[in-house]
């Protein structure tokens, strides 16, 4: 009897293991009906509720008096251009005004005595809100007691935070100056600026009163200092790095666009100190370019090379990339051999001329920088050849380095720089080098100052308001500090358990997290603008200096730059984006066809500025549809932009794909492109409307005015009709106060809709610009009382304290009177027995409406009020308040025209990063509520609800587990069920944690036939704005000589390592010898270990184990992290979006066993997919979809790659070179701070100890 029961066992098993792929028996088997069945019930049971929940009838009968008013792109744009050269009018006026202040001020005023007692606000040194005491951030130098000068102390006054100034605090009454570190404050020539530029106050705050939307206006002197209005403390962390001369609005106003090629001497003499200040002056001449100017730099010793060798013969833009691979590759050059002179300079002067004959680069002014310490004669011959004979277009700068130097050298280098309207500087120490640089700057400014009619108006590109745009290398090499210390620490307290393969590799999977990381939400803390400025000229005719007390020559002074910051923020109000409605956009593109602005622009990556945000280009922006591979655009498309750059106006219909929700979707779409030039500024204006629901839009019927609600309803307010849960796009302008604050938009929207219900309301006019400031240019100072009278002439115009968009409130408080019954609870609502049981059903519920106007209400089930105070709930409208900028609004209009009854469902994405709490995890639905007067309709709102994600799954399985035969139903361990959006992301599934992946990572097998059957398409993204990581070079031994002294250096370094590394090896055998505790409250580790796997040895664990050969071995390795520099890089995904194109047929195949082992079907009124899977058939292998970035691999690096294959750039219109009467300028030459040659022996000292 035994050994049948076992035989009959051993049977059964036998069957079980022999079942084919199709494993489920045909008991268990589910058929396409019943697959059919699920998705049908399901969705049509959602539906329903969304009905009841949504309200969405009444929503749209709530539209049913408005008008559908066709959408005229070009009108549009051509009207959004004028309202933003209308606003870029008064700024130029207010910079104007300030020009002309000046330029009088300084006349009259810059040769008068500074009083000994005189006094004045110091921004670094200004009391800080209701402090007592002043805090200097930066300290004075140290002086000897014989040469110490007792200076007046610092103004005070009382700062006050202010709304309009970014919540800074600031006194509004006058000015404050910020002097540089490297400039002292009571130098004769600052000190004197300071003193006459006081007058300026007035008229800061004049055209503040005139143009209450002003930001900060400036004044920044050519001697360091700047003026700033209104008054603030400067704060700088850790260091004061700000210099006004080396901002884009000084540096492109001080003097016309210019082609440099800079020549860095690496002969055998160019060793330790010498190289580091050519080093550092080659940095700082960097420094000085911008957008539209050209460069290159090349060393020479006995030939000569480009420092980037893929810019070989040519110039490249200065844009903050190029820069950068500029100033990296200075620490690769070798000093050896003799310099030739002659081959450098002709190399420099033949390519120069090769752009100026074919109109190239800057196509304006054109200098070479020579950096060397010393040359064998002046080489008159080259400059005969190739300057002298076309009137000198090239100036020659020269910089001496070297502490001791011969006579001859000086003569001859300072001749070179005189001969070619040029300046000559010597350089004997890294602190002086900045100040003498910006010698140039002065230079190159002499003939827009001796032409005096002429003030070129100045836009910058995009920047940040932080004090230097380099300071985010800074700040990440401050972080993987701190990560190295964490590190360091945890290795300390742990050693056995950090170097063990389990925790590098954690450790390895956090640093990939970060690296890959595209959440840029919560950068706020940088405010993106653009600022105008003119430069200010001295005005006097026989002005002369006294140089090194010599002689008197005269000079052409340039005063410095004067100009006022917009805001991008400001402009983009004007772009009025509720006109150009849902999935439309505008942006700006600068005459280097640069984004100025655009909504994916994306300039922050973890909280650091990106190395090139402010040269994106406009197609690396507007990703065209054309299956082409990265950084292969069309023709098509690089002819567009072309029109684009040249501010022509026109439009064109492009097929383009666009990315949501963090890059992690995509779509494709038809837009319409409309563009028409700014005038009077190097910026084009594009408006993007998608073709189909784009051409119309929604308004208010004519005779539903405002001003005729107070009448209706008897004076009552709008605000009555937006009492509760509700909220307005936070960066639409409705209207704006300039004179008060308000602690959210909600409540200035309400205050105005008060004032709007009052007898005697008037809507505010746009401002203008006064009419005697259209002039073009300035007239020359002639010292008659009408030229001084000017600096005493105040804007008359009267302030406007507020403004509104007239069209934008009317459509507003259309929606909110419209839709005021929503404030009725849900269950209010609710029809019918039916539509209660779904409430209770699905317990907390969220419902919502957003409307076009940007008004978007919400209500909950329960109520808000009657939940626990401990309910840590969010509000729908504060975390979701932007209305069609909203993922589930363009989604939802977007599917509309799929299916025009359908909701749009999704969950959180489930990442790495960012892991999803599906407990807590809530579903979105979404859909489109669009009005028509019959051939015509448009968006006017989007309804959709949000519940708890457990309530659907327990829906779904609820739904599947009934089929034919009651058995192999998706409760059963044979079939794994899946819900899926569109675009891959799995919203339901057995497994909880499932929710949120992307199903390709899931089940990449059932992926691949879905994408092969074309059931889902593949999106090609690229990422243009993409950073990735370089190992940073930390050591550099090219530039030290192994002189004698140099290898006694190395044996007693040597000595001293080996010391220290063996009482640290001693303090750490001793320390993990016993039990002991480690506090420090200035580290934090990111994860407390109290035990680890495999501690059997010991009775203790807190006691390490004795570490191993290998462990020793690796200590450094593994402890160390790999230092990186933040790169500029192109990173590409695929993402997958469902084609709808003959889906049933895609759809409706049957099972066939292994070979297609599920069933897909639409889940009925949604963009979901119902997935069934035989779980019995084992996984295919292949490779796991994945829906991350991966960086593109060039043969080239990426600035390499953008200069082999340049795009088209328009140049500036305004070019000042050269001017007749600069040959009576004989300045042309500095020397270096004087010194004692018996410095030389404490230096010496010094260095050594340095070294050591």
């Amino acid at each position: 009897m035994c050994k049948l029961v076992g035989t009959f066992v051993l049977l059964l098993l036998l069957s079980l293991d022999s079942r084919d792929c199709s494993a489920s028996s045909q008991d268990d088997k589910i058929t396409l009906n019943s697959v059919q069945h699920w998705a049908v019930k399901l969705g049509s049971e959602l539906s329903s509720f969304g009905e009841v929940i949504t309200r969405k009838k009444r929503v749209q009968e709530s539209f049913k008096s408005a008008q559908i008013e066709s959408r005229d792109g070009e009108k549009l744009v051509q009207s959004m251009a004028d309202d933003i050269r209308a606003m870029m009018e008064l700024k130029v006026s207010a910079v104007k005004r300030i020009v002309e202040a000046a330029e009088n001020m300084a006349f009259d005023k810059q040769s008068e005595p500074v009083p000994e007692d005189y006094q004045f606000y110091n921004s670094k040194e200004m009391d800080e809100p209701y402090d007592e005491v002043s805090i200097t951030t930066t300290a004075e130098p140290d002086f000897n007691l014989e040469n110490w000068i007792v200076r007046p102390p610092t103004k005070s006054a009382h700062l006050q935070l202010n709304a309009h100034f970014y919540n800074i605090p600031v006194n509004t009454n006058f000015s404050s100056v910020h002097v540089p570190t490297n400039v002292y404050a009571w130098a004769d020539d600052v000190i004197k600026g300071i003193h006459w530029s006081e007058g300026l106050d007035t008229h800061f705050i004049n055209n503040y009163q005139s143009d209450p939307t002003l930001s900060w206006q400036y004044f920044g002197s050519s001697t360091g200092f700047m003026r700033h209005y209104p008054a603030m403390k400067w704060r700088a962390d850790p260091v004061d790095i700000y210099d006004c001369r080396t901002r884009a609005w000084y540096m492109e106003a001080a003097a016309s666009p210019k082609d440099v090629v800079i020549l860095v001497d690496r002969s055998g003499s160019m060793t330790g100190q010498r190289r580091d200040i050519a080093k550092h002056v080659v940095t700082n001449i960097l420094d000085t370019l911008g957008n539209n100017d050209f460069v290159n730099v090349m060393t020479f010793a006995d030939t000569v090379e480009e420092i980037v060798p893929c810019f070989e013969d040519s110039l490249v833009q200065a844009t903050m990339g190029n820069l950068r691979e500029l100033k990296l590759g200075l620490d690769n050059f070798e000093t050896m051999e003799i310099a030739n002179f002659s081959a450098a300079l002709t190399r420099a002067f033949e390519l120069l001329e090769i752009y100026r004959n074919n109109s190239g680069g800057a196509n304006c002014n054109q200098a070479i920088m020579l950096v060397t310490d010393g040359v064998p004669y002046n080489y008159k011959e080259l400059f005969e050849k190739y300057n002298w004979k076309y009137d000198t277009p090239v100036r020659v700068f020269t910089y001496l380095i070297g502490r001791e130097v011969k006579v001859a050298d000086v003569r001859e280098v300072k001749w070179m720089a005189c001969a070619n309207r040029g300046f000559y500087v010597h350089l004997s120490t890294l602190a002086e080098v900045r100040e003498r640089v910006l010698e140039h700057v002065n230079v190159l400014a002499r003939p827009l100052v001796l032409q005096r009619e002429t003030h070129p108006v100045v836009w910058t590109p995009v920047y940040a308001n932080v004090t230097d745009p380099k300071v985010a290398d800074y700040l990440w090499e401050q972080r993987e500090r701190a990560e190295q210390k964490e590190r360091f620490m945890s290795q300390r307290r742990d050693k056995t358990h950090f170097n063990s393969e389990t925790e590098q590799n954690r450790r390895w999977k956090i640093t990939q997290m970060k690296q890959g990381q595209y959440s840029e939400l919560g950068n706020s803390q940088y405010q993106l603008m653009t600022s105008v400025s003119m430069p200010v000229y001295d005005l006097r005719h026989n002005e002369s200096v006294e140089e090194n007390g010599q002689k008197e020559m005269r000079i052409a002074r340039l005063l410095g730059v004067a100009g006022t910051d917009v805001a991008l923020s400001e402009i983009q109000a004007l772009m009025t984006p509720y006109k150009i409605g849902v999935n439309g956009y505008a942006f700006i593109v600068t005459n280097n066809g640069y984004i100025l602005i655009h909504p994916d622009l994306r300039p922050v990556y973890q909280q650091i500025l990106k190395p090139s945000y402010n040269s994106v280009d406009m197609i690396e922006v507007e990703l065209f549809d054309d299956d082409r591979g990265p950084r292969n655009f069309s023709k098509e498309l690089t002819a567009l932009r072309q029109e684009i750059i040249d501010q022509r106006t026109g439009n064109k219909i492009m097929n383009v794909k666009y990315h949501m929700d963090d890059m992690k979707r995509a779509s494709r779409a038809k837009k319409h492109y409309f563009w028409t030039g700014i005038s009077e500024s190097p910026f084009t204006l594009v408006v993007a409307i998608p073709e189909n629901y784009g051409r119309h839009r929604i308004t208010p019927p004519p005779n539903d005015d405002i001003h005729r609600l107070s009448l209706t309803f008897k004076n009552i307010s709008a605000q009555q009709f937006l009492l509760d849960k509700w909220s307005v796009h936070p960066d639409w302008l409705y209207c704006r106060h300039y004179e008060r604050s308000f602690s959210s938009p909600e409540e200035e929207l309400s205050y105005f809709l008060e004032r709007v219900a009052r007898p005697g309301w008037r809507w505010p006019a746009k401002p203008r610009p006064p009419e005697h400031h259209k002039n073009k240019g300035h007239e020359r100072h002639n010292g008659t009382s009408d030229g001084r009278e000017r600096t005493k002439a105040s804007n008359s115009t009267p302030r406007n304290e507020y403004y509104c968009d007239h069209g934008l409130m009317q459509a507003l408080v259309y929606d909110a009177i419209n839709t005021a019954w929503f404030n009725k609870s849900i269950t209010e609502s609710a029809s019918n027995e039916t539509a209660l049981k779904f409430i209770e059903r699905f317990g907390y519920i969220v419902a919502f409406m957003a409307t076009h106007s940007g008004l978007t209400r919400w209500q909950t089930h329960p109520p808000r009020e009657h939940e626990n105070s401990s309910d840590t709930r969010f509000e729908f409208g504060k975390q979701w308040p932007r209305a069609i900028d909203e993922v589930w609004y363009r989604r939802a209009v977007e599917q509309h025209y799929v299916d025009p009854l359908s909701y749009v469902y999704s969950v959180e994405m489930n990442t790495e990063k960012v892991p999803l709490n599906v407990s807590a995890a809530v579903v979105t639905a979404a859909h489109a509520v669009f009005h028509g007067d019959g051939h015509r309709k448009a968006p006017a709102a989007v309804v959709g609800y949000q519940f708890q994600h457990d309530r659907l799954a327990e829906w779904f399985f609820n739904i599947t587990a009934t089929c034919e035969n009651n058995k192999g139903c998706c409760a059963s361990n044979a079939w794994d069920c899946f819900l899926v959006d569109s675009n891959g992301w799995i919203i339901v599934s057995e497994d909880g944690n499932h929710t949120g992946l992307f199903f390709g990572k899931i089940r990449p097998d059932i992926m691949t036939r879905l994408v092969e059957d074309e059931v889902y398409k593949t999106i090609h993204v690229v990422d243009y704005q993409a950073v990735c990581f370089r190992e940073k070079k930390t050591t550099n031994p090219a530039g030290t000589l192994l002189t004698p002294l140099e290898n006694v250096r190395l044996v007693l370094a040597w000595f001293l390592a080996t010391s220290v590394w063996l009482y640290n090896t001693i303090t750490v055998g001793l320390a993990q010898g016993s039990v002991y505790t480690f506090d420090d409250e200035n580290v934090t580790p990111t994860v407390a270990y109290q035990n680890y796997e495999n501690d059997e040895e010991t009775d203790d664990p807190f006691l390490t184990k004795p570490p191993t050969a290998r462990i020793e071995r690796d200590f450094e390795k593994l402890v160390l992290i790999n230092r990186t520099r933040p790169t500029p890089c192109d990173r590409e995904m695929y993402l997958y979006q469902l084609d709808y194109s003959n889906l049933n047929e895609k759809l409706n195949k049957p099972l066939k066993e292994c070979d297609r082992p599920f069933y897909v079907q639409l889940v009925n009124f949604t963009n979901m997919l119902l997935v069934v899977v035989d779980a019995n058939c084992p996984k295919e292998e292949g490779s796991v979809f994945s829906v991350e970035p991966t960086e593109v691999l060039y043969n080239e690096t990426l600035p390499c790659l953008k200069h082999i294959h340049p795009l088209y750039r328009k140049q500036p219109v305004s070019c000042i070179r050269s001017h007749p009467e600069e040959s009576n300028i004989d300045m042309c030459g500095r020397a270096s701070i004087p010194g004692r040659n018996m410095f030389w022996i404490p230096l010496a000292v010094v260095f050594i100890y340095t070294y050591l």
